[in-house]
C-alpha cells in the first residue's frame, strides 16, 4: 500500500483544525479538493478517519490511531525533500506588516544568513497558508494568536513605538507622551481596526474610543491623512524612517512604552539548512543590539512573552522539529 503524501497532509491539517474549510485554507486548496483527498485516503485504507455530522467533524478511533504516524510520515517526507534540494536553493523568506517596514530588521541579518530570496506577503493569514503549503520556508512580522498548529515562531525584536500626529494636535509640542493621554484623540488605522491586532489592542488597553480608517495606499498616503486631522494620531516603530510630510510630528511614548514584537515564523520540520543560519543570525544581532530588552514595569506588550524568550538560548529549528 503506497500512501499519497498530499492525501496524508490533507488528513493531518483536517485533524488539526477539525474543520474542513479552515484546513483547506491553510493548504491553499478548495474545500472540495481537501474532501476528495481525504475520501481517497479513507478508501485506500479501508477505514473511516472522520465522523461528519451536525456537531462538526471529529476523528474516529482509526483516525486517532493514524494521526501520530501520519505526522511522522510528513516530517520524513519534508526532510527527504530538504535533503535533496535544500542546499541548492535559497531560503525563501516572506514578510508582512509592510507599513511598519519589516525589511529594516531583516536587512541587519541578511548578510549573515546565507542565500535568501524575499517575498512580500499580504497579511499573517496568507503567510501562514504559504508556510503550511510549503511555498515559503520562513516569514517575518508580528505574530499573534491563534496560529495554525504545525508552525513555530521565535521572538526576534521588541521595538519601541512612537505616536505620529498632526502638528495641529494639542499634544504635538510635548517631548514625550503617556499613551493614556491620547484617549481623547482619534486613532488612525490603515484598514479595519479589528484586522490590525496591535492597533486594536492598543485602543482597548488605553481606552481610545474614536478611530478612523484609511485605505492602505502606502505609508506616505496614510500619514498625509493623519497630518490633516488635528485630533488624529497613529503608531509607528521608533526606528522606522518617516516620509517628509508637512504638518507631521513623531513623539515618543512613555510610562509605559508600547513595544512592537517582531518574530520569525516557520513550519515545524522544515530542514532547510538556511533556516538555522537565519535564526542564529537573528539571535546574534538581537544580543548585540539589545533588541529583546523588556521591563514589564516600564513597557507594554499586548501579549507579554515567556521569560525564556529573553536572553536565553533557544532550540534551533531542526532541534524543535
Amino acid at each position: 500500500m503506497d500512501l499519497d503524501v498530499a492525501q496524508v497532509r490533507a488528513f493531518v491539517r483536517a485533524a488539526d483544525e477539525l474543520h474542513f474549510g479552515r484546513a483547506a485554507g491553510t493548504l491553499a486548496i478548495s474545500q472540495q479538493a481537501l474532501s476528495k483527498r481525504i475520501a481517497r485516503l479513507e478508501s485506500l485504507l479501508g477505514v473511516e478517519l472522520f465522523r461528519r455530522g451536525g456537531n462538526g467533524v471529529r476523528l474516529t478511533e482509526a483516525g486517532q490511531r493514524f494521526l501520530p504516524p501520519a505526522r511522522q510520515t510528513l516530517a520524513v517526507a519534508d526532510a527527504a525533500v530538504a535533503a535533496a534540494v535544500g542546499k541548492h536553493r535559497p531560503l525563501r523568506v516572506d514578510v508582512w506588516g509592510h507599513l511598519y517596514a519589516p525589511m529594516r530588521t531583516l536587512a541587519h541579518v541578511a548578510g549573515q544568513a546565507g542565500d535568501l530570496t524575499l517575498g512580500h506577503g499580504r497579511d499573517l493569514p496568507s503567510v501562514t497558508a504559504a508556510l503550511l503549503h510549503g511555498d515559503i520556508d520562513a516569514a517575518f512580522g508580528r505574530v499573534h494568536p491563534p496560529l495554525p498548529s504545525g508552525l513555530t515562531h521565535r521572538l526576534v525584536r521588541l521595538e519601541p513605538v512612537d505616536a505620529v500626529l498632526s502638528t495641529d494636535h494639542p499634544l504635538a509640542a510635548e517631548p514625550a507622551l503617556r499613551p493614556d493621554r491620547l484617549s481623547d484623540s482619534v486613532l488612525w488605522a490603515p484598514g479595519r481596526l479589528d484586522r490590525l491586532d496591535f492597533l486594536h489592542r492598543f485602543a482597548d488597553r488605553f481606552e481610545i474610543r474614536d478611530t478612523a480608517t484609511s485605505v492602505n495606499l502606502g505609508l506616505a498616503h496614510f500619514l498625509a491623512e493623519v497630518a490633516q486631522d488635528p485630533r488624529g494620531f497613529s503608531l509607528l516603530p521608533a526606528d522606522a524612517p518617516l516620509p517628509e510630510i508637512p504638518g507631521l510630528r513623531s513623539v515618543p511614548l512613555v510610562d509605559p512604552t508600547p513595544l512592537y514584537a517582531w518574530s520569525l515564523l516557520w513550519r515545524a520540520g522544515n530542514g532547510h539548512p538556511g533556516l538555522s543560519d537565519l535564526t542564529a543570525a537573528c539571535a546574534t544581532e538581537a544580543g548585540q543590539r539589545r533588541w529583546l530588552e523588556y521591563d514589564p514595569a516600564r513597557d507594554w506588550l499586548p501579549e507579554p512573552p515567556a521569560n525564556r524568550a529573553f536572553g536565553k538560548e533557544q532550540a534551533s529549528p531542526t532541534d524543535r522539529a
